[in-house]
């Protein structure tokens, strides 16, 4: 039986495996050293998203004299960014400040709520009352229409861009209808109620006429609300047409002429020119990033979730 150690240059052999083996072993180290140090990056960096992202508004209590810009943009909803508890946060927190010389409302808003719009706009008017020394000011870009300016109208200026969208003032509730499809298809409604009028404008039954007849009543109400909150708003300045709150919209310069708005403006020029602050500070309430993925994760789990199908919309 042969002995290694008879063998020529063993020692040299056993070495070079150790060597071999020993920057292998190191290799291996190093790797998984690396992995876990962009591990720690990585949950450092999410800490510090975390942190600074946790609060919503930019605003600072320093005292300069600075023009407040609050945001409405989308559709205005209780579980959106343009709900009613966002935006009304935002303009205590720009109200209250004593560097604020005046807020700049930067609408970018189809419609949405009639609530959630109703209560931004009393809110408006309350802040105003109390602080009759800071003008509130609306600027429209893109389209102000229907529950967006609703909340509009509670502004002492409108300044729009001659392509705006300005109006939709109006009422719509939406639904459907199924019951064609369900007799072609063989299939029975079968709605059981405690209350006659349980089953209000149910899509899968035939259209009640006093179901109707009372939606109608409702939007019609709301409708007047809307119409009476724009007459208050502009005052003198409205031009009133026959089709003015028939849900009609127009561009911004048939806005000004209507005087649904008061003029051409933007951020920046409203800024430096009606408020005479150019320093502009942003107080808008946004998601940090917990509501962001709450949001996500809840906007995924909801897809395999019946929603409701209908809804009043000033929109």
């Amino acid at each position: 039986m042969s002995d290694i150690t008879q063998e020529p240059h063993w020692e040299r052999g056993v070495i070079e495996k150790l060597a071999l083996d020993s920057l292998t072993e190191q290799r291996r180290h190093r790797r998984w050293g690396v992995f876990f140090k962009l591990l720690g990056f990585a949950y450092l960096t999410l800490i510090l998203a975390v942190l600074g992202d946790w609060s919503g508004s930019g605003g600072m209590s320093d005292g300069q004299r600075h023009s407040a810009l609050i945001d409405i943009e989308g559709v205005i909803a209780a579980r959106g960014e343009g709900s009613a508890e966002n935006v009304v946060a935002a303009l205590q927190s720009a109200f209250d400040d004593k560097g604020a010389v005046g807020i700049i409302l930067r609408i970018n808003s189809p419609g949405g709520s009639p609530v959630q719009a109703g209560i931004i706009h009393d809110e408006i008017w309350r802040l105003r009352a109390t602080h009759p020394d800071k003008p509130v000011h609306v600027v429209v870009e893109d389209i102000c229409a229907s529950g967006g300016y609703y909340v509009a109208a509670a502004a002492d200026r409108i300044f729009v861009d001659k392509a705006s969208i300005v109006g939709s003032i109006g009422v719509l509730m939406d639904g459907f209808g199924a019951t064609g499809a369900m007799e072609k298809l063989g299939i029975e409604r079968r709605l059981l109620t405690a209350g006659e009028n349980k089953g209000f404008l149910d899509p899968f039954s035939p259209q009640n006429a006093q179901h109707k007849a009372h939606a109608q009543r409702m939007l019609s109400e709301i409708h007047q609300q809307f119409i009476e909150v724009v007459r208050r708003g502009r005052g003198t300045r409205l031009k009133e047409t026959p089709g003015m709150f028939s849900g009609l919209m127009w561009t911004g310069t048939k806005s000004i002429e209507l005087g649904l708005s008061d003029g051409y403006g933007t951020i920046d020029s409203v800024a430096r020119n009606v408020l005479q602050a150019e320093e502009i500070r942003d107080y808008t309430v946004r998601k940090n990033f917990a509501e962001r993925f709450a949001q996500q994760f809840g906007a995924e789990v909801a897809t395999g979730l019946s929603s409701t199908w209908r809804s009043f919309r000033l929109q």
